[in-house]
């Protein structure tokens, strides 16, 4: 059975507006907790542009079920992550210039180095999942390399112009699912899934963690975390 994965990089955007305190993406985590949510999610950017180094710090040590800290390839977020010991990571693409991550990492031309990233990661314990978008081969590529996980790109599905495409992109989904099941992976999925179109990606055979945050906080801001947790999880389960 799918389970929710609460994604709180929006409360830190909320918060960092004003550069203030408030809300504490700390106490989001903790309500979503207590809502139901299997599992926490952060990125922690380059550019900071929400989540900060003192957020993941103190996640690491307040969060009782899981802490997935997303985060780029690059040697100073590899050393954050080794020193912070997330229960995973997940290595996703990252430009200054997009709002949000755009699509999955590019696995087979970026293999040489993953594979050193994804090796010093293990080595200290960490599980690793691959952002990729729903393509068999760049699938392949993660399990090659040593990934643990993979987390399936649902952009292109959760913005489908109509139910048609919708429907193609879900099919997609589901082969890919498939696939990475036979490779030996666990498969999440994540990136603009809301209310409206979650179930039956939560469908999807061997599907894991789904990985939700904008939708979540855009609820939250009229009815409280807690309450919008509680509908999502209801809508996976």
């Amino acid at each position: 059975m799918a389970t929710l994965g609460v994604n709180i990089d929006h409360i830190a955007t909320i918060r960092q507006a004003r550069g203030g305190r408030e809300p504490d993406p700390i106490h989001a985590a903790v309500l979503a907790e207590l809502a139901g949510a299997r599992g926490i999610t952060a990125h922690l950017r380059e550019d900071r542009r929400h989540i900060q180094d003192r957020d993941v710090y103190i996640l690491k040590q307040t969060v009782s079920t899981h802490l997935n800290l997303e985060m780029a390839s690059a040697a100073e977020m590899i050393k954050i992550a080794v020193d912070v010991l997330p229960f995973m990571v997940t290595l996703v693409p990252e430009k200054r210039e997009e709002r949000t991550t755009e699509e999955g990492l590019a696995v087979r031309e970026r293999e040489r180095e993953l594979v050193k990233t994804i090796s010093t990661l293990r080595e200290n314990h960490i599980l690793v999942s691959l952002f990729v978008n729903p393509d068999i081969a760049e699938i392949r590529a993660a399990a090659k390399i040593g990934a643990t996980h993979i987390e399936l790109y649902t952009g292109t599905y959760s913005n489908a112009a109509n139910a048609s495409i919708a429907s193609d992109e879900l099919e997609t989904l589901k082969a890919c699912a498939m696939a990475a099941h036979k490779l030996g992976l666990v498969i999440n999925a994540g990136h603009g899934l809301n209310y409206q179109n979650v179930s039956p990606v939560a469908d999807i055979d061997n599907m894991g963690e789904l990985n939700i945050g904008h939708s979540i906080v855009a609820r939250a801001s009229l009815v409280g975390m807690e309450s919008a947790v509680r509908e999502m999880v209801s809508l996976i389960s």
